[in-house]
């Protein structure tokens, strides 16, 4: 069986030059055709193993024997919810399985831990962020703001800016600016014709989800005599804390690098091939992108969304071949991590660059 990455595979052309007009969507779309192969056997497997790991972590926040297990189950457990939501997330995408009605119950069951919206995850993820990825003023995630527009904030905000983006932020960030404002409940007035019913019944069931897992801790710690607050913070308020800063992390480092462009202007946006140029692919050691179910893989997820989370990483080798200067690949370091937070605070469009908050173009703030 020949790879993937064969070049003589004639489903495959040759890598193209870095200085080449970068070819249509559909024709980038189509090299990677022969990997989407959705497996619904494989997608109930990677859920229901995920789902025992996190039943299996809670419970050993209350009943294992010493406060440091509990809070290593603890953190195991904010971990999985991540790995939960990239399920979550494929089946939202429709690239978990070849059934979409099917999709649509397992993301729904996937997003309970993250106490996630479905139906609001949809619109802002898919339909926003993923159709409009890097165009300031439509995509809201991690958009950065101008000079002018962080001189122009009240005080307090101007704060939370600079704590957002100081690289230890990016959990309250999520938590704040995406989960709280957008996904839980968020205004109708902000919302104007996108308003759709069912953001509120998903609103309802992450909230009743929310009260069942609380009510079952509160039982086992009286059940284990055990403090109540006690078990509250390791067994919901922990997890929870540790979700929102993997999910704040994973996407500040899917589209935060000073090679990465935002644009202000559709046309331009739209010239630059956006799918290819916004993203990153963080590499990681020790196996630990399969960990979290290669969503870091994140430039064939952009160029593909249909593509299933256990063939990204095939997906990715086979563009990083064909596209040869093209992708951006980081290798993930801590010193990478904090030099990227130091340099990439705002954005300058009419230069094309990121900045500090004083307007040092991110190479010389680095």
């Amino acid at each position: 069986m020949q790879s993937p990455l064969d070049p003589a595979r004639p489903e495959l052309p040759a890598p193209l030059a870095p200085d080449a007009p970068l070819p249509h969507r559909k024709t980038i779309r189509g090299w990677l055709a022969p990997i989407v192969q959705r497996s619904t056997l494989r997608a109930l497997w990677l859920l229901a193993l995920d789902l025992a790991l996190f039943a299996a972590l809670i419970a050993g926040t209350v009943q294992l024997p010493t406060w440091w297990l509990q809070l290593a189950s603890a953190l195991a457990a904010g971990f999985v919810i991540g790995r939960l939501f990239i399920i979550g997330h494929d089946a939202c995408h429709q690239s978990l399985t070849p059934h979409r009605r099917l999709n649509r119950w397992l993301g729904r069951i996937a997003f309970l831990p993250s106490l996630t919206a479905y139906s609001l995850w949809d619109m802002g993820h898919n339909v926003v962020h993923h159709g409009f990825t890097n165009l300031k003023g439509v995509d809201f995630v991690w958009a950065p703001a101008t000079q002018a527009e962080y001189r122009a904030m009240p005080p307090l905000r101007r704060l939370c800016e600079r704590i957002y983006r100081s690289g230890w932020g990016p959990g309250l960030y999520y938590m704040v600016e995406i989960w709280w404002k957008k996904m839980m409940f968020p205004r109708r007035s902000g919302m104007g014709n996108s308003y759709r019913p069912v953001f509120t019944r998903d609103c309802l069931l992450v909230t009743g989800f929310a009260a069942l897992w609380i009510a079952a801790l509160v039982a086992g710690a009286v059940a284990t005599d055990q403090a109540v607050w006690r078990v509250l913070l390791l067994g919901f308020v922990v997890p929870m804390v540790f979700w929102f800063h993997m999910m704040g992390f994973v996407i500040y480092g899917h589209h935060t690098h000073v090679k990465v462009k935002w644009h202000d202007d559709k046309a331009a946006w739209q010239r630059a091939q956006p799918f290819v140029s916004t993203t990153v692919h963080l590499t990681f050691p020790l196996r630990i992108g399969a960990l979290i179910h290669h969503i870091m893989e994140h430039t064939a997820h952009h160029v593909d969304m249909s593509i299933p989370l256990y063939k990204l990483k095939e997906a990715q080798a086979v563009l990083e071949q064909l596209l040869p200067e093209r992708i951006i690949v980081q290798r993930f370091s801590w010193k990478w991590y904090f030099a990227t937070a130091r340099a990439c605070k705002l954005y300058d469009f009419s230069r094309q660059c990121w900045t500090d908050f004083q307007g040092r173009p991110a190479a010389i703030a680095a």
